[in-house]
């Protein structure tokens, strides 16, 4: 195990004149923004189970079932968060930026279990209707539309993170479930049409099940380092090659370090290597300005250089 100070790990971190303007750790986050809306979301979540319980509404069950998937997103991507702001060290030189990404897939699957268990219910409840109070499924369905519409309008406040948009998935399918569960509640008091309870709670799980795969297909994508979606991998080499002194370029690589910081890795071949300072200065020009991409590393090599590699 080596020991090493922070002024020997400062040093190697450290961003220069010509580096990335960009730091390897997520100091802009709100822990507030988060924190507010987890306390809020457990605080009303333990209140809406026992009340779905009680009044053995399904509608009501599955709203509460997504309070406590949402207390539970919120808390993850709370505390990835708080890791995110963690600087680099010297066994993760990148920092903890990826922990966004890691909460968010695991919330998209946690969801992906909720719905499913919604589902089954419903349908066994179409099957064989159970008798609902719908005077209070009205009520808590009430309470709970204005607890997430305070807590989305809390959540919009940070929206550049990918892990802050995963819980907004969560809330916004709830603020849908408490809708369900009013309308549910309403439909059964004045009209007493049971399956009512489990057709809305079908469509509220149909409508999260987009979102969720969505979030599911933006954190995967992030995770396995893909290039990211605004930028045209093929165009950046074209435009690479295109640069006065290059002849070409390969083993090209393109992706995000943290949501929103997208780094550039390649071998250029080159006419001059005299040139390349002049050549290197035009490259990182041209990827700021039309592709966002700051993080750029390339390796300049001659013809024969290239040539005698295997």
């Amino acid at each position: 195990m080596h020991n090493h100070s922070h002024s020997d790990i400062n040093h190697l971190h450290a961003h220069r004149g010509g580096d990335a303007r960009h730091e390897h750790v997520v100091q802009h986050r709100s822990l507030g923004v988060l924190a507010w809306a987890l306390i809020m979301t457990l605080g009303f979540a333990g209140v809406e189970v026992a009340a779905g319980f009680i009044s053995n509404s399904l509608a009501l069950i599955s709203d509460a079932g997504h309070m406590v998937t949402d207390a539970l997103a919120l808390g993850l991507a709370l505390l990835a968060q708080v890791i995110a702001k963690r600087p680099p060290s010297p066994r993760h030189s990148f920092g903890f930026g990826r922990a966004e990404a890691l909460a968010a897939f695991v919330n998209g699957l946690v969801m992906l279990a909720v719905i499913a268990w919604i589902a089954i219910q419903a349908v066994e409840r179409l099957a064989a209707p159970e008798p609902v109070q719908g005077g209070m499924v009205f009520a808590i369905g009430s309470v709970g539309l204005l607890v997430n519409v305070i807590v989305a309008w809390i959540l919009s406040h940070d929206q550049e993170s990918v892990n802050t948009k995963a819980a907004m998935v969560h809330v916004m399918g709830d603020l849908l479930g408490s809708v369900a569960a009013l309308a549910a509640g309403g439909i059964i008091y004045y009209t007493g049409w049971l399956q009512a309870d489990p057709l809305l709670s079908i469509a509220v799980s149909l409508m999260l099940l987009r979102s969720t795969v969505n979030v599911l297909r933006e954190s995967y994508h992030f995770l396995m380092e893909g290039v990211p979606h605004n930028v045209d991998y093929v165009l950046v080499g074209k435009e690479l090659e295109s640069v006065t002194g290059v002849i070409s370029v390969h083993d090209l690589h393109v992706w995000e370090m943290t949501p929103g910081e997208p780094a550039l890795i390649g071998h250029v071949e080159v006419r001059d290597l005299q040139e390349w300072p002049t050549v290197l200065r035009e490259i990182k020009t041209m990827l700021l300005e039309r592709h966002g991409i700051d993080h750029v590393t390339l390796q300049a090599e001659l013809p024969d250089m290239v040539g005698g590699q295997h």
